[in-house]
């Protein structure tokens, strides 16, 4: 990882027409103004890291929601089969 540092109204270039402007700081927090060309995504990666997380949880409760339904099946077909 890159470290720079930077003051209020410095920037950073990335590449040919990406810039990251330090627009101001206040205690912890610093506002980034951000020129890139429209095509370009930016997300803030904590909102990221919660969506693939909540995937994650979500595709577990599926797989378990489906791994419950078929031992529930097994077990009435089970029953079904003893009359």
């Amino acid at each position: 990882m890159l470290v720079l540092t930077r003051k209020t109204n410095q920037s950073i270039t990335m590449g040919k027409d990406i810039r990251l402007t330090i627009l101001s700081i206040e205690g912890d927090r610093v506002s980034v103004g951000i020129d890139a060309p429209q095509e370009v995504r930016i997300f803030r990666s904590e909102l990221i890291e919660d969506t693939l997380r909540a995937n994650r949880e979500s595709q577990g409760s599926a797989f378990f929601s489906q791994a419950a339904f078929k031992k529930s099946r097994d077990t009435d077909a089970g029953k079904q089969n003893k009359r």
